[in-house]
């Protein structure tokens, strides 16, 4: 079970380096006004979505899931994590429509916007770690 655990780690890290990444690419790429960067941070986006944070993601989900199972985990503060962790794949999902707003030049947003958008996943990862390891319930 250690080597699950392991991997689970590795990929939630992975995954929380894209969520961290992408938004501050929408910043960049909302304030870029030439076409070459514009079509540049398309492709960085997409490569990122798609190549990193997607199956980073579906693998956190698989080995979580085989951690959740395998262990027998339970409590109020399993509950908690796991409403934090479908907030996450929320977030994830919208990146993906804001990502395809972008794809078709279609952003309605501002770099502020982005700005803040991107501290969602550091709020969240903060009561995650502290779920796992304090287990307050």
């Amino acid at each position: 079970m250690l080597w699950i655990k392991s991997l689970h780690i590795i990929f939630v890290v992975a995954w929380f380096a894209g969520l961290f990444y992408l938004p501050r690419l929408f910043v960049y790429h909302a304030t870029s006004e030439d076409l070459p960067g514009i079509e540049r941070f398309k492709v960085m986006e997409r490569k990122l979505y798609y190549g990193i944070m997607g199956p980073s993601a579906m693998l956190t989900v698989v080995f979580g899931l085989w951690l959740w199972l395998g262990y027998g985990i339970s409590g109020g503060w399993l509950h908690a994590k796991l409403a934090l962790v479908a907030m996450l794949i929320g977030y994830h999902l919208y990146c993906g429509r804001l990502l395809a707003d972008f794809k078709h030049d279609r952003n309605r947003h501002g770099h502020v916007y982005y700005r803040w958008f991107n501290e969602i996943p550091v709020l969240i990862l903060i009561g995650v770690v502290i779920l796992v390891v304090v287990k307050p319930w």
